[in-house]
């Protein structure tokens, strides 16, 4: 088995998700078994109590593991089916130690970080990193492993240890680590600095871990000059200097590192069993970074919800959005309008933020989201709306409950609240069975009669987000 340790440095959200996930695209290109591991260091046990402005939107897997968006950009990129166990929190680590604890299982021993902690991280990769993520069942041969926050961050020291513990345990051609750093390029200069990567490799390097590939998030391409000062600085290669400047889509990024030789480095550092990388799975992603690229018509859709100052809130949405643009090559321009901006309070309040996003709302195909109470008649205002003017319409969660909601008012002529989610005490709960008390998560199957609706031919459709 093949380790490779993805951190981060300087500044968080730097892009770690992706560039995990583009290195196990090109490993998976060369006909190589890979599967991912993603470290949060937060003591949640999972995501599932986020608020979507924390880290944005939770996403669902299979078993029903509520998890950070990132193993989703594993999933989609790298085609596996990941589980809950493939998201480590320091929440899970301290409660199973906890756990064995007071089950006696370390036989009247003080528990510490070194070695109980340290030691249960290492056997949670090493039992997770050898399950199948494949249909066909088979053992993954590379475990890509994200390890989330920055280096330095205190919540970080454990896994950090731990994972300089691992190196000597599995030995060096089976271990490689990518850091993963910042290099700012000020307007007032336009100059790119280095010093920022600087500090942020020596402080890896004092923690007992050694970057094999430095990838540096810029801008614009790296300078020859700034490439060579980053290996002199950072005691590497200058060909173990990467550049991954910002591109015009995700798609370009494993391209980006296929161009830069990253491939070879790993089958000359790891001793991967690769005689030639094959070119059809590359060629796919080309094409349709390509495609991507040359798109002329556009979409816009109007996307209403409550939690818009945060754009990862609402991912799954963002995320088919795009995907279905993609397949019939269109540009897909959303723009997030706060329901709540919707509504008469605010037009008497902030009456110019009332226009602007009801001048926004108009120009825009609608779609609904969110749940709870702030907001819901903004929602609704809008659902009123789209049905009038006959624009397209979605309602997902509680957008779809009240497009029915606003059916019932506004056409079958119900008077007053017809919501119980949403008051403690509707006037005229008619509704009530509209929103259960359970919460459907996972990926599970949904069977509707065929007198309702037949989605392309079938009664059945799966559900992969998390749904009240």
């Amino acid at each position: 088995m093949k380790y490779i340790l993805v951190t981060g440095g300087v500044i968080s959200g730097i892009g770690k998700g992706i560039i995990a996930s583009s290195v196990g695209t090109l490993l998976k290109s060369c006909g190589l078994h890979v599967t991912s591991i993603k470290i949060d260091p937060y003591i949640n046990i999972d995501a599932g109590t986020f608020s979507p402005y924390e880290h944005g939107e939770v996403f669902v897997l299979d078993d029903g593991g509520e998890v950070d968006l990132d193993l989703g950009n594993y999933e989609r990129f790298l085609d596996i089916r990941l589980t809950k166990d493939n998201n480590l929190t320091t929440g899970k680590i301290y409660l199973s130690v906890i756990n064995k604890e007071r089950r006696g299982d370390y036989l009247g021993k003080t528990v510490q970080v070194v070695p109980h902690i340290t030691d249960a991280i290492q056997e949670c990769v090493v039992r997770q990193a050898k399950v199948s993520v494949d249909d066909d069942g088979v053992e993954p041969q590379v475990c890509v492993i994200e390890l989330g926050g920055t280096v330095g961050d205190i919540e970080s020291m454990p896994f950090i240890e731990a994972f300089r513990q691992f190196q000597f345990k599995v030995k060096r051609e089976n271990f490689c680590n990518i850091h993963v750093s910042l290099v700012p390029q000020p307007n007032a200069t336009g100059e790119q600095k280095t010093k920022p990567t600087q500090n942020s490799v020596r402080e890896l390097r004092g923690l007992g871990l050694s970057p094999d590939l430095i990838m540096c998030r810029c801008t614009t391409p790296l300078e020859t000059a700034v490439k060579e000062k980053i290996s002199m600085f950072c005691h590497v290669e200058p060909t173990q200097v990467i550049c991954v400047q910002d591109v015009s889509s995700v798609y370009r990024v494993p391209l980006l590192l296929e161009e830069q030789g990253v491939v070879s480095y790993f089958c000359e550092r790891l001793y991967l069993p690769v005689e030639m990388p094959p070119r059809k799975m590359l060629s796919k992603w080309k094409e349709m970074a390509d495609r991507s690229d040359r798109l002329l018509e556009r979409v816009c859709i109007a996307l209403v919800g409550k939690y818009t100052k945060l754009a990862d809130s609402y991912t799954s949405v963002i995320k088919a959005l795009e995907h279905s643009a993609l397949a019939i090559n269109h540009k897909l321009e959303v723009t997030y309008i706060d329901s709540a901006d919707l509504e008469p309070a605010t037009q008497e309040e902030e009456p110019v933020k009332y226009h602007e996003a009801w001048q926004r709302l108009c120009s825009r195909r609608v779609g609904t989201w969110g749940f709870g109470v702030r907001g819901t008649e903004g929602k609704m205002l809008a659902t009123n709306w789209a049905r009038k003017q006959n624009k397209p319409f979605l309602g997902v969660c509680l957008g779809m409950q009240l497009a029915v909601c606003e059916f019932a008012r506004n056409v079958l002529g119900w008077e007053g609240d017809t919501i119980q989610s949403s008051r403690p005490d509707p006037s005229n709960p008619r509704l009530r069975t509209l929103v259960s008390f359970w919460q459907l998560q996972g990926n599970y199957p949904a069977t509707w009669p065929r007198a309702v609706v037949s989605p392309q031919g079938t009664d059945r459709n799966v559900n992969h987000n998390r749904n009240w």
